[in-house]
C-alpha cells in the first residue's frame, strides 16, 4: 500500500493550517511556499477537504484557509479517508462476495488485521499531536547544530 501525493501533500497542507490555527484565514500561496508545493497542485486538494467540512474557505483581501475544528479535533485518518478513500488491502475484506475462498483463506484474516492497525493508527494522531511532533523535531535539529 502506498499513500498517494495528493494524500502526503494534503497532510502536510493540514499541518501548516494548524500550526497557525487560530491567526486567522491562510493565503494557499503562503502554505505552497512554506511546504515547497505548487499553488495550483494544493488547489486541487482543497476542493475534497472543503467538501468534507475538514476545512472552510473566506473569499476577499483578508481571505483563505482554515481548519473547521481544532487540530486536536482532526485525526490524519479524517485526511486519508477524504484524499485516498477507505482503507483497503484487498477487496474481499471490504466485499467477502468478491471471493469464494473467504471462508477459508486464512490470508484475508492477515489482511484485515493490517487494516485495521492502520486505521486505528491514523485514528490515534491528531493534528496537534503532529505539530507537536513537527516543533520537537525542529528544536531537536537546533539543538544538534549548535553543538
Amino acid at each position: 500500500m502506498r499513500l498517494s501525493t495528493k494524500t502526503r501533500y494534503g497532510v502536510r497542507m493540514m499541518q501548516s493550517l494548524s500550526e497557525k490555527y487560530g491567526q486567522g484565514p491562510i493565503y494557499l500561496k503562503e502554505i505552497a511556499r512554506e511546504q515547497g508545493i505548487s499553488e495550483k497542485y494544493l488547489s486541487l486538494i482543497v476542493i475534497p477537504l472543503r467538501a468534507a467540512g475538514l476545512i472552510t474557505s473566506t473569499r476577499g483581501a483578508h481571505g483563505g484557509y482554515v481548519l473547521s475544528r481544532e487540530p486536536a479535533q482532526i485525526t490524519l485518518k479524517d485526511i486519508v479517508d477524504v484524499l485516498e478513500g477507505e482503507t483497503c488491502l484487498v477487496q474481499c475484506i471490504k466485499d467477502a462476495s468478491t471471493c469464494p475462498r473467504v471462508s477459508v483463506c486464512p490470508t484475508r484474516d492477515v489482511w484485515t488485521v493490517i487494516v485495521d492497525r492502520i486505521s486505528e493508527t491514523l485514528s490515534g494522531i491528531t493534528l496537534e499531536q503532529l505539530v507537536r511532533m513537527s516543533r520537537e523535531k525542529e528544536n531537536n535539529l537546533v539543538t544538534m547544530n549548535d553543538i
